[in-house]
């Protein structure tokens, strides 16, 4: 008697995948864009041009076949300095958030150390103490009257 190939393999039931919580997206997205502040202090440190990109998608009106390009787009600073004196914020949603109450400025210093800092910022993201300010609603603008 001959074993089919699928007898080989172990099968089950299809196991329950549990949704995974908001709040890592979101998590990940503010990661990504102090990455993206990091690039930009260490371009500036270092006298060089920072450029970004995004991804556009772009169709084709002849053709109707849609295509991906990669677009430059302006990345504002979340950094600025006062007399050689650099500060930081982080925001969510393009807003400061107050790291402290009615704090919304983190003092940096000289600006070499401003990628230590970033790193510090990502490390507290990872372990989710900046959670609150990232579950916190979007303040929807003011309709125009």
């Amino acid at each position: 008697m001959t074993t089919s190939v699928l007898s080989s393999l172990k099968v089950i039931a299809r196991p329950k995948i549990e949704p995974k919580p908001p709040v890592l997206g979101k998590r990940l997205k503010l990661i990504e864009k102090l990455e993206q502040q990091k690039e930009m202090a260490v371009c500036m440190i270092e006298n060089r041009r920072f450029e970004a990109f995004r991804d556009k998608k772009v169709k084709n009106p002849e053709t109707g076949e849609v295509t991906v390009q990669r677009r430059p787009t302006t990345v504002r600073p979340w950094y600025y300095d006062s007399d050689h004196h650099y500060y930081l914020e982080v925001k969510v949603n393009n807003k400061p958030i107050d790291i402290q109450k009615g704090k919304p400025a983190i003092d940096v210093g000289e600006k070499v150390k401003l990628p230590e800092v970033i790193d510090t910022i990502i490390k507290a993201t990872e372990a989710g103490e900046l959670d609150e300010f990232l579950l916190k609603p979007a303040v929807p603008k003011k309709a125009k009257q």
